[in-house]
C-alpha cells in the first residue's frame, strides 16, 4: 500500500486517524525523529489540546525546522485541529509561544456570549460546516458559486469540531495571499474550518471523526486531489449555484452547529462472562421474569456500527462493571474499542473505573492518566469520569476552591486537553419542605421550586444530590456544586444523567438540565428518560442543552437515531444526516 508519514507528539487518540488512513487504502509510517522528516513524502500533523503544548513539544524535539523545510520543499503537509492552528503566528491560548508563522494571524478564544446576549458553550463541540460558500461581502451577499470541491469538502456535509480557540475569518484577507479558505460559524463568530495553498492543507475539524465526509477529505489529500467535482449540493444551495439566490451569513443551513444525538451503550459481563449491551430501570439491569439474568440487548461492536449507520453523532460506552475491576486488565472492553474504531468514524467515549488504582495482579499503583492512555490507544476519543469526579470536587472545596493538580480530571485534561474529559454526573432529586431544610454543605441557593411536587409529601422544593457507584450511594453534595468544581478542574463536558428518569421513557428532567446549564460554560449532554423523538425536540426547545443522549429506546428497536433526526428536522432543527461510505 502507498504510505503516509504521521508525526505524533502525544496528541490524543491517534488510533482513530490510523484507522481512517488505512480505510482510505494507505499505510502509516511513524516519524520518530526530525531526521525522519527528510525521507517523508506526505506528512500529517494531528493534534488536540493546548497550542502551547503542541508547539513547545515540537520545538523541544527539534521538529520545527524540519517541518519548515518539508513545506518549503513543496512536499504535501496536512495539519489537523491544533495541526492547523500551528500554521499561524500565535494564539492567545499560549502568549509568547510562536507558531510556524505561515499565516499572519493570532488565534482567538470563542466569546461565551453573542451580540444578542445568547450564550454559547466553550469548548465548541459538535458538527459544523467547512464550506467555501462564504461570500459575506460588506455590501451584501454575493451569488457566485463554484461547484468545485476543495480537498473533498462538500457544502452539504458536516464535520466534527472540538475546540475553544479559532482563527477568525476576514473576507478576502487570506485569499489575497493565495489561500483557499472554508469557513464555519459558531454563534455570531465566523472562523476558518479548513484552508490550503499549494502543498499545504489543514482542517480545524477532525476528518477521522467526521464519518464518510471526513474520510473523503483524508483520501483527497492522500491522493493529491486538491480540486474535484463537488458530489452534490444541498437544497438550500441550489439557488446559489445557478445565481438566483444569495448566501446570508446568518443562514442556519449553511453555518451553524447541528443538534448532536448520542447513542449510549451500557456494557457489562452477563452471567456467562460475555460482554453485552444492557439497560435497566434506575440501574437494575436484570430481567424481571423470575430468571434474574442480565438483560442482553446485543453485542456492543455490532450495535455501535448500527447506530453509526443510523447517523448517531457520537457513541458512548459505559463499562458499568469496571468499578469492581481494574480497567487495565479489562482486555475484552479494550478490544471492543479497538474493533469499533475500525469501522465507526465518529467520536467514541468510554466511561467506567477511570481513577487511580492498584493492579490486582501486580500490586502496582496505576494512575488515572495511565488508565485513560490505555483507552485512548485502544480507540477512545474521550474518557468519562464518574465517581472519582465527586471525590475530586470534594477535595477542590476542602482546598479552598483551589485545584490540587492531582485529580484524574486535572492530570488527564492537562495531558490530552479539556475536550478529552467528560464528567458523568448521576444526580437524584431530594425533596425538602423549604430551601433551608437541606443538609450541611448544600447551599440554599441550589434548591429550586419544582413544577413536579413530591406525590407523597407535597413538598415543592428540591435539590439534586450527587450519587456514586452507579447511583447506589447518595452523597450530601449538590450537583450544582459538583459541576462548578469539575469545570474549574478541567472537565470539557458534562454528561448529565437523572436517576429518577432512568428507564422511565417519560422525557428528560428539564429542570435539572436548565439548572446545570446556568451554572457552567462547558457543554452539557442531556441523558436519562428519552422514550420517543418528541422528547429530543422538547429538550432542545425548552433548554439550551448542547446534546441529547438515548439508550433503551434505540436498543429495544422502538426508534432509530435517524427517526429522531427526522423529527428534529421537521421542527426546524439543524441535524447531520448519514453519508454512505
Amino acid at each position: 500500500m502507498p504510505k503516509v508519514h504521521l508525526l505524533d507528539y502525544v496528541a490524543g487518540n491517534i488510533r482513530s486517524l490510523v484507522n481512517a488512513i488505512e480505510k482510505c487504502g494507505y499505510e502509516v509510517e511513524w516519524i520518530r525523529s526530525p531526521e525522519d522528516v527528510k525521507f517523508a513524502d506526505k506528512i500529517i500533523l494531528p493534534g488536540v489540546g493546548h497550542f502551547g503544548h503542541c508547539l513547545n513539544s515540537l520545538a523541544k524535539a527539534g521538529y520545527l525546522p524540519a517541518i519548515h523545510e518539508h513545506i518549503k520543499a513543496g512536499k504535501p503537509f496536512f495539519g489537523i485541529c491544533v495541526g492547523l492552528q500551528a500554521l499561524f503566528t500565535g494564539s492567545v491560548e499560549a502568549p509568547g509561544v510562536s507558531g510556524l508563522g505561515l499565516l499572519p494571524q493570532t488565534l482567538q478564544r470563542f466569546t461565551p456570549t453573542n451580540a444578542d446576549s445568547s450564550r454559547k458553550s466553550i469548548p465548541c463541540i459538535g458538527w459544523n460546516d467547512a464550506t467555501t460558500v462564504h461570500e459575506f461581502a460588506a455590501s451584501g451577499p454575493v451569488t457566485e458559486f463554484s461547484n468545485q470541491s476543495f480537498y473533498g469538502l462538500n457544502p452539504g456535509s458536516k464535520y466534527y469540531y472540538v475546540h475553544s480557540y479559532f482563527a477568525p475569518y476576514v473576507q478576502g484577507e487570506l485569499e489575497a495571499l493565495g489561500w483557499t479558505v472554508a469557513t464555519a460559524r459558531y454563534g455570531d463568530e465566523t472562523y476558518i474550518g479548513a484552508l490550503g495553498r499549494e502543498n499545504v492543507f489543514a482542517t480545524q475539524f477532525h476528518p477521522e471523526k467526521s464519518g464518510a465526509a471526513g474520510l473523503r477529505v483524508i483520501k483527497a489529500f492522500l491522493d493529491g486531489r486538491q480540486w474535484s467535482q463537488a458530489p452534490g449540493l444541498p437544497a438550500q444551495l441550489n439557488g446559489v449555484a445557478n445565481g438566483t439566490a444569495a448566501v446570508s451569513p446568518l443562514q442556519g443551513g449553511l453555518n451553524g452547529l447541528t443538534r448532536r444525538i448520542i447513542a449510549c451503550l451500557d456494557v457489562r459481563n452477563n452471567d456467562a462472562g460475555d460482554l453485552v449491551v444492557t439497560k435497566g430501570d434506575q440501574y437494575d439491569v436484570r430481567e424481571k421474569d423470575g430468571g434474574s439474568a442480565v438483560r442482553n440487548l446485543g453485542k456492543p461492536v455490532a450495535m455501535a456500527e448500527k447506530y453509526y449507520r443510523q447517523s448517531a453523532d457520537e457513541i458512548t460506552f459505559l463499562n458499568i462493571t469496571s468499578f469492581r475491576d481494574c480497567p487495565v486488565t479489562d482486555l475484552p472492553m479494550l478490544e471492543v474499542l479497538r474493533q469499533t474504531s475500525k469501522s465507526v468514524f465518529v467520536p467514541l467515549t468510554i466511561g467506567g473505573g477511570i481513577r487511580d488504582m492498584v493492579d490486582p495482579a501486580t500490586k502496582k499503583t496505576i494512575s488515572a492518566l495511565d488508565v485513560a492512555k490505555l483507552y485512548f490507544e485502544s480507540g477512545a476519543d474521550k474518557v468519562s469520569i464518574g465517581s472519582d469526579a465527586v471525590s475530586a470536587a470534594e477535595e477542590y472545596y476542602a482546598n479552598g476552591s483551589r485545584p490540587t493538580g492531582k485529580s484524574s480530571i486535572e492530570t488527564i485534561s492537562a495531558y490530552y486537553g479539556r475536550q478529552a474529559v467528560v464528567v458523568s454526573v448521576d444526580p437524584k432529586r431530594i425533596f425538602v419542605a423549604s430551601p433551608s431544610d437541606v443538609p450541611a454543605g448544600v447551599p440554599e441557593s441550589h434548591v429550586i421550586k419544582t413544577s413536579l411536587p413530591d406525590s407523597k409529601t407535597g413538598n415543592e422544593y428540591v435539590y439534586y444530590a450527587c450519587t456514586i457507584h452507579g447511583g447506589r450511594t447518595l452523597k450530601p453534595f449538590s450537583v450544582k456544586s459538583l459541576v462548578i468544581a469539575v469545570e474549574a478542574l478541567g472537565a470539557g463536558e458534562i454528561l448529565l444523567n437523572a436517576i429518577d428518569r432512568d428507564g422511565s421513557n417519560s422525557g428528560y428532567d428539564l429542570e435539572l438540565i436548565s439548572d446545570v446549564k446556568e451554572a457552567v460554560e462547558i457543554p452539557v449532554i442531556a441523558s436519562s428518560g428519552a422514550g420517543n423523538p418528541g422528547h429530543f425536540v422538547e429538550v432542545f426547545e425548552k433548554t439550551n442543552v448542547d446534546a441529547a443522549l438515548g439508550a433503551g429506546m434505540f436498543h429495544r428497536g422502538e426508534w432509530e437515531v435517524s427517526q429522531v433526526k427526522e423529527e428534529l428536522t421537521k421542527q426546524g432543527y439543524l441535524v447531520r444526516g448519514f453519508e454512505g461510505e
